[in-house]
């Protein structure tokens, strides 16, 4: 957790990046770390925890990191959170709560609400189109010989 909180300030201190940080531990050493990368790589999902979590998979050679934990500097946020679910980590331990980073300007509560109303509902309206042509790329992996399961 010190290595998360250390990346966290770090990365605001060298870089004036968001003040979040994340590693990934395996074994009880750490595989691969993450600070958020939002602002200087212009992309919205450069957060601290997928960062680690894409380097661990890399580390790794495979999309699971069953037999590793995440410690981040802070509370995941919903996508965080779901990256975090379909990596199958083993088990994560934040610092900061999702109160404290709504303090610091950082409120994910909108994106908590939005996931309770309907798609035509939410702030960014959305709808269903050619769903039954949409149908035949699950129909195709169904029966593929090569497919991964995950």
């Amino acid at each position: 957790m010190l290595r998360a909180i250390a990346l966290a300030v770090e990365n605001v201190r060298t870089s004036g990046g968001g003040p979040f940080g994340a590693v990934v531990v395996r074994g009880g050493g750490i595989i691969a770390e993450g600070a958020n990368q939002v602002t200087s790589l212009h992309d919205p999902t450069a957060h601290a925890e997928i960062v680690a979590i894409r380097k661990a998979c890399q580390v790794l050679g495979h999309f699971e990191l069953k037999d590793c934990e995440l410690y981040t500097s802070c509370e995941p946020c919903p996508m965080c959170l779901g990256a975090i679910y379909w990596s199958r980590v083993g088990r994560v331990y934040f610092g900061a709560n999702r109160q404290d980073a709504a303090h610091a300007g950082f409120d994910d509560s909108l994106i908590y609400d939005e996931l309770d109303l309907t798609h035509v509902d939410r702030i960014i309206p959305a709808q269903s189109l050619m769903r039954e042509e949409a149908l035949e790329a699950f129909r195709v992996w169904g029966v593929s010989p090569t497919k991964v399961p995950y």
